[in-house]
């Protein structure tokens, strides 16, 4: 038992070396826009060779982690991640950055699929839920990176000096965690390969329940100071008040979400996040005064909280692929849900207004309520840890 708790613990250390070195780069967006002295649109569209990158990384990591395992596939890319992040701050023009920002997203969501993988595992050891408090480690070094870049913005590092200082951090977690990253056997049974293939009822459900969770937390992500500076009518220094509020319960919410799912089921929860995401965004949009709409991007917070880490839990389970497969088909589908999120907001808030659009985004919740509802007996005949 006291070595399942190193392996947890060198586990979860990971996931926050994930993230911290995402929230690094985040921290120095705006730096790297005044070096190359790009537009808001030419930021936007360099901003899109991360999810660009992600996307053409999700066969890859099913195919790898399903051939070679995932300990193969962690030690070589958490490695490459943490090296490649350097490499931003140093890179003398935008056409050296665009590719290095696409490897920088490949890798990323690589590392994602195989430390769940492994994580899944870890799991059937110990015999219960604990996949949403590594999620919520990575949240956590959300937190700690963006703290850690206004520190080094202060002190007036740039960006390649921070990154690298990031990267010292990172190579020293990876090096104290690898031991405990054990070998898992690779796929030989379940189908493997590419993740280009058609998903069984199970996944799909599971799929559809990830995109709906992923695009209102995408939009949350992108909106919230939108929505507190137009529609609340924040003064500027609250204006970033829903955002604090829906990650600060988003980052809380996955600490208590293996606790509930154990307690009362993952299909349970699932539903009750559901109704927190409706719940909250209607709120909003019905009483949008700073208070009313802090408390509901608190329950949207808490309800996107525990649909990512519970999906890719019942993924991991599919009785007809490998984990690894698995849970690139369900994060393939949700990514999609990240990325036509935030668009759709902008697009719908154009043509009617920003509270329609969030008003659109409250029926996701619905939704997963509908879908956890109606998929009850399939997820009971695959989960064996509920």
């Amino acid at each position: 038992m006291q070595y399942l708790s190193k392996r947890r613990i060198a586990i979860g250390a990971l996931f926050f070396f994930m993230g911290i070195c995402f929230a690094s780069w985040a921290a120095r967006i705006p730096d790297i826009q005044s070096k190359f002295q790009l537009s808001e649109g030419e930021l936007g569209t360099l901003l899109l060779c991360l999810p660009i990158g992600s996307m053409l990384g999700l066969p890859i990591a099913g195919w790898s982690v399903h051939h070679y395992g995932s300990r193969i596939v962690i030690l070589i890319c958490s490695v490459a991640y943490a090296l490649v992040l350097p490499l931003i701050g140093l890179a003398p023009s935008t056409w050296i950055l665009v590719p290095t920002l696409g490897l920088f997203g490949m890798l990323g969501n690589i590392m994602n699929i195989s430390l769940n993988t492994q994580a899944l595992g870890l799991e059937d050891q110990l015999g219960k839920s604990i996949l949403a408090s590594f999620h919520g480690l990575w949240s956590m070094a959300g937190f700690t990176g963006a703290g850690l870049g206004a520190g080094m913005i202060l002190l007036q590092f740039s960006p390649a000096a921070h990154f690298a200082v990031v990267t010292l951090l990172s190579l020293v977690i990876i090096l104290c965690s690898q031991q405990f990253v054990v070998a898992d056997k690779p796929g030989a049974e379940k189908e493997g390969g590419l993740v280009l293939k058609k998903m069984d009822p199970l996944l799909l459900r599971v799929g559809l329940i990830a995109f709906l969770g992923m695009m209102a937390e995408g939009c949350m992500f992108d909106w919230s100071g939108v929505y507190f500076k137009k529609i609340v009518e924040a003064s500027p220094e609250l204006v970033s008040l829903g955002y604090v509020c829906f990650m600060g319960a988003m980052a809380s919410g996955r600490f208590i979400t293996d606790k509930a799912s154990h307690r009362f089921g993952k299909i349970a929860v699932i539903q009750v996040s559901g109704i927190g995401i409706f719940l909250g965004l209607v709120i909003s949009v019905v009483f949008p005064s700073l208070y009313t709409a802090a408390v509901g991007f608190l329950l949207v917070g808490f309800g996107v909280a525990s649909i990512v880490p519970l999906s890719y839990g019942i993924a991991g389970r599919s009785k007809m692929y490998s984990p690894g497969v698995a849970l690139a088909l369900v994060s393939t589908l949700s990514f999609f849900g990240f990325l036509v999120g935030p668009p759709l907001i902008g697009f719908v808030a154009e043509w009617l207004d920003l509270k329609v659009s969030f008003l659109i985004i409250a029926c996701n919740g619905l939704g997963i309520v509908l879908l956890s509802s109606l998929g009850r007996q399939i997820f009971s005949s695959t989960t064996t840890i509920t």
